[in-house]
């Protein structure tokens, strides 16, 4: 039995084709298509083909197709032809015999499988209860899970994050309202058999030789081959035909929505190693996508992009989705292309066309996109399958479907805590659509090709489409998948003191000491370094600052990154987007004056990943600490030993100071801080300035508490040596001088002794006196 759907893509100005399928010398001629432009598809689809073959599969001849198109005065000539080898793929029982298979018993191709017949339903009703059963313990599972969590709903960026398996990204409330990422084409997934399992693509070649592999299709055949045997009585009545539910072969007039999230590995395009893609979506005759809106300077780009095409299918039905590289002066080069057949998604059985979400919502960001509710979604299911309308019960809390009664207490076993959960009988519908394994709401990978290096890949992009028939009615909204703006955000550390911080420097009389000062920056924002005045001469590794820090930065919620926009080079057209953890780091110097600064430790801390700290100087530690065990279960909820400064907002305590020696961490030192975040309103409405300059608000920083000696030498050399000296050697300095004068006086005693002695002898006045 043949489905004969049409014909795509013929060249040569072939004005009403017709299709030849020869097998075992017997030949089968459909209708010619009158007009090719209009509508491509055959008046008449479904043909029978009598044919003896041989038991044996490797006996089996090919079947041969020819295209011929009808010109004048008779003359038919041959415009394409293929040749289908392995029969066996296409054996299947009698229509009405046999069960239908269920997901994941599919047989693979060129396998006979007598017992299998490829048009039955997608949705094996046997296995529906266990399906339902497991389906229902899962959601409890879930819902215990999620006892906690909050009722907002989440953006798309949060169901993605959480489906990429990063939990820190994705926020809470996302893992019940599930995304499938697919490593690959949707078409390449095992389950949804290549999307073509109402008719497979046959590409046609040109007439006259055999095809090899280096040559291009002129054009392609869209049909499917059911064979299986006939009664040998010949009285006997022939088994029903397949083929019997086709949709209509009139062409669609459809909405195409293209969403496209990111590209990755892709191949450099500039001479800085990196290339500046961006997006364009092509359908027919129609292109969108404007070469301005390019990322620049990078290899991952994210795009979170949207384009709306109208399109007729079949007569448009390849949508092209090329990366192009922006250059400055045009033309630009092409990235990479990858097509999608967007037939072959409207008329699956798996309803490619538009993915099931997990969780049915009226409004919010997950609102139903789709153009029917799941309600007449799953009519519509049950009628193209030639099954039984479903029946609900008045509540719409049950439902009768293919001779199976489903609960909505399997699948939600405590009512739904979203905001909007929409009707009973929605859910239902939608949680019975979803066991029914057809495509899920998705995010596929599609790997990019050039015509200049076929083969080769030229990196990967990640999308999904969505198609709306127009005869179905108007779509529910667009996702947004707009990429979140960064915030801006204000940074306030304030350095309060230090204790136990390494004594690097050796006083006058042998006492160890440190001019200490702390330096800081955000990672990645070096050109905010602040610095802290110098403690001067601290004898224990004690410092007093009272020193506020302010760094301005901005951060992506989405990504818990911060952006940072520079140019490389001061040539560069494009600045460079770097995205790095929000980190602060601290550094701890002693202040030389005639030689470099002597580092004595450093502290960095993740702001999204902060370590608790510590209340009390004794109690700061240089190893992160778990999770306090309470052996008292009284004593309430275990704190946890990290947080975000995102959330909490405010902290202060201590935090250690290490130094790497060799292998190990060693803590050189405790710093006392306070941490607050604001965002740019708020730090504008409570302005602080640097260090204790004007405004000093928020909080007020008194000037610190030093002790006496706590000055530079060079300003005053007195003072200094008052206190290094005087004070510990005030009893040893007072001998020595009470020595000194004693020995001045024996000096001056030893001197003046002999002149003295010798005028008593001698007596010179007396014989002036005589004289007189």
């Amino acid at each position: 039995q043949v489905l004969a759907w049409g014909l795509r893509g013929l060249r040569g100005g072939v004005r009403a084709p017709s299709l030849e399928v020869q097998c075992g010398g017997h030949t089968l001629r459909t209708p010619t298509i009158t007009d090719l432009a209009t509508n491509p598809n055959f008046p008449i689809n479904a043909f029978l083909l009598t044919l003896l073959l041989p038991a044996q599969e490797e006996l089996v001849p090919p079947l041969r197709l020819r295209v011929l198109d009808t010109r004048d005065f008779g003359y038919r000539p041959e415009v394409g032809q293929a040749c289908v080898r392995g029969l066996g793929q296409f054996y299947c029982q009698p229509h009405g015999q046999g069960q239908p298979h269920s997901q994941g018993e599919h047989p693979s191709p060129g396998t006979p499988q007598p017992g299998f017949s490829p048009s039955s339903s997608l949705c094996s009703l046997q296995i529906l209860p266990r399906i339902t059963t497991e389906k229902g313990t899962a959601g409890k599972a879930a819902e215990e899970e999620e006892e906690d969590e909050d009722e907002d709903e989440d953006d798309w960026w949060s169901k993605f994050y959480a489906a990429m398996g990063d939990k820190a990204k994705s926020r809470r409330g996302t893992k019940r309202d599930r995304l499938k990422i697919y490593s690959c084409e949707l078409e390449a997934v095992p389950e949804f058999e290549g999307l073509q399992d109402f008719c497979q693509t046959f590409p046609l070649y040109q007439p006259g030789g055999h095809p090899s592999a280096g040559d291009d299709p002129v054009g392609e055949f869209k049909g499917l081959f059911h064979i299986y045997p006939l009664p040998e009585d010949p009285g006997a009545s022939p088994p029903p035909r397949h083929f019997q539910e086709l949709p209509p072969s009139q062409p669609q007039k459809c909405l195409v929505r293209v969403y496209i999230i990111r590209a990755f590995d892709l191949p450099p395009r500039d001479r800085n190693g990196l290339c500046d893609p961006y997006v364009r979506v092509s359908l027919g005759t129609k292109t969108l996508g404007q070469r301005d809106q390019y990322v620049p300077n990078t290899l991952e780009p994210v795009f979170g992009r949207m384009f709306e095409v109208t399109g007729t299918i079949p007569l448009e039905k390849d949508l092209r989705v090329t990366l192009v590289d922006y250059d400055l002066l045009p033309p630009d080069q092409e990235i990479g292309t990858t097509t999608i057949d967007l037939e072959n998604r409207l008329l699956s059985r798996y309803r490619a066309h538009c993915g099931l979400p997990t969780l049915y919502h009226t409004t919010g960001p997950g609102c139903w996109r789709d153009q029917l509710p799941p309600s007449r979604t799953l009519e519509r299911f049950a009628r193209t399958r030639g099954l039984p309308a479903p029946e609900f019960n008045a509540e719409g809390t049950a439902v009768t479907f293919g001779d199976h009664l489903f609960l909505l207490s399997h699948f939600e076993s405590s009512p739904p805590r979203q905001r909007h959960p929409g009707a009973p009988r929605e859910r239902l519908a939608l949680h019975v659509l979803r066991a029914c394994h057809l495509v899920p709401q998705h995010l596929e990978t599609r790997t990019l090709y050039n015509s200049t290096q076929p083969g080769l890949e030229q990196g990967k992009v990640q999308l999904w489409v969505d198609i709306f028939p127009a005869s179905l009615g108007p779509p529910g909204p667009a996702v947004d998948i707009t990429p979140h703006k960064p915030q801006r955000y204000e940074l306030r550390c304030v350095v309060w003191n230090t204790r136990d911080v390494d004594l690097g420097d050796i006083n006058l009389v042998g006492q160890q000491m440190s001019d200490i000062y702390v330096t800081g920056w955000l990672d990645g924002l070096e050109e905010q370094r602040q610095r802290t005045d110098v403690h001067y001469r601290s004898l224990q590794g004690d410092g007093a600052f009272n020193w506020r820090f302010l760094f301005s930065f901005e951060y992506l919620v989405a990504e818990q990154l911060c952006v940072l926009p520079r140019k490389e080079h001061f040539w560069s057209l494009d600045e460079t987007v770097l995205k790095v953890p929000p980190k602060l780091i601290l550094q701890v110097w002693d202040n030389d004056k005639f030689s470099a600064d002597d580092f004595l430790g450093v502290l960095e801390l993740e702001l999204t990943r902060l370590p608790r700290p510590a209340q009390h100087p004794q109690d700061c530690t240089p190893t992160l600490q778990g999770t306090p065990q309470s052996p008292w279960p009284w004593q309430g909820k275990r704190v946890p030993s990290q947080f975000s400064l995102f959330r909490q907002k405010r902290a202060r305590g201590w935090w250690p100071c290490t130094v790497q020696e060799g292998d190990k961490r060693r803590l050189s030192g405790k710093l006392e801080l306070s941490l607050e975040l604001l965002t740019a309103k708020e730090a504008e409405e409570r302005p602080a300035g640097k260090g204790r300059e004007d405004p000093n608000m928020y909080p007020t920083l008194p000037a610190p508490m030093r002790p006496e000696w706590s000055f530079l030498w060079l300003q005053a050399p007195l003072r200094t040596l008052r206190y290094t000296v005087w004070q510990q050697h005030r009893c040893r300095l007072s001998l020595a001088l009470a020595l000194l004068l004693l020995f001045a006086l024996l000096l001056t005693f030893v001197y003046a002794a002999p002149g003295y002695f010798a005028m008593k002898l001698v007596n010179p006045l007396q014989s002036l006196h005589l004289a007189g």
